[in-house]
């Protein structure tokens, strides 16, 4: 489902700033981006969004700005390892007999010895904020998407409404069927010029017989009112039902094709055209569900 969510924190002279967008997507997908100084965080994001959000394409922005004054380029002085520096260096000197002492300027020079706050995993210390700003900006989201959603759960619906009662028109058309079959069956052998077989003549019973075994579309028409009760199970409930609806609506197709193959009825094919339509519409709403 579509939707925004933004949200921001405060935290030692900075500001952490997230923006979050959705868009219908049936898979999930999911683009994180953040500032350098805070790529170290990426797991945590992902982490926490994907705990909340199963479909859709989702993007994420993380920015972080810095208040007049504030600075990334503070600087740390590593002092157990400028001592190990001093020790190694000093012991090398006097293994090579090399003049003269180690020097605070050999030190500074050393690797490692002075650092900036990038160096000393700046993300980590940002995760708190970045947090924070991201739970405001899925709760906003969230409210969007929830809002979508209703509008979704009312028009999938109604198609489901129109279905079901498509299913009731030829649940009752089903008995008539042979009946009409028997009569289309008589009128053709009376065009032939064949004289009419009698109401119990065996041959002609043998062919409806078998008409009605090829034509029996109860099976289906009951599966079909399962998937009906079945969606009412999803409008319920409070887990993500998206993909549940996916399977429904693939379920119900093989059972629209299987009536309108068996059935072999002008009036059944009219309800199976419409049924189609009408799952047609289903199966795209579906794909927006979270």
């Amino acid at each position: 489902m579509t939707g925004h969510g933004r949200g921001e924190c405060a935290q030692d002279g900075f500001k952490v700033t997230v923006e979050l967008g959705s868009v219908n997507r049936r898979q999930g997908e999911l683009a994180v981006t953040l500032p350098h100084e805070l790529d170290t965080l990426e797991p945590q994001v992902r982490e926490l969004l994907n705990r909340h959000f199963s479909r859709g394409r989702l993007t994420a922005r993380v920015t972080l700005q810095a208040a007049a004054g504030a600075s990334f380029a503070r600087m740390h002085l590593n002092r157990p390892l400028a001592k190990a520096y001093a020790e190694e260096l000093a012991k090398l000197a006097r293994d090579l007999k090399l003049p003269g002492p180690v020097t605070l300027d050999h030190l500074v020079r050393a690797p490692g010895v002075f650092q900036t706050d990038d160096d000393l995993a700046q993300g980590e210390r940002f995760w708190p904020a970045v947090k924070r700003a991201l739970e405001q900006a899925m709760t906003a989201l969230v409210k969007m998407r929830e809002r979508e959603g209703t509008h979704l759960a009312k028009d999938l619906a109604a198609r489901i409404e129109v279905m079901r009662k498509s299913v009731a028109r030829v649940t009752k058309q089903a008995p008539a069927v042979q009946k009409r079959y028997l009569e289309t069956l008589r009128a053709r052998i009376a065009a032939a010029g064949l004289s009419t077989p009698a109401p119990d003549d065996e041959r002609l019973l043998k062919e409806v017989v078998i008409f009605a075994d090829r034509s029996d579309i109860s099976e289906e028409l009951t599966r079909m009112a399962s998937h009906f009760q079945q969606f009412q199970d999803c409008q319920k409930s409070a887990e993500p039902v998206g993909r549940t609806l996916d399977f429904l609506a693939q379920e119900m197709n093989r059972e629209i094709n299987t009536i309108g193959s068996k059935a072999n009825d002008a009036a059944v094919s009219r309800e199976v055209v419409t049924l189609k339509t009408e799952l047609e519409k289903f199966r795209e709403q579906a794909q927006n569900v979270e």
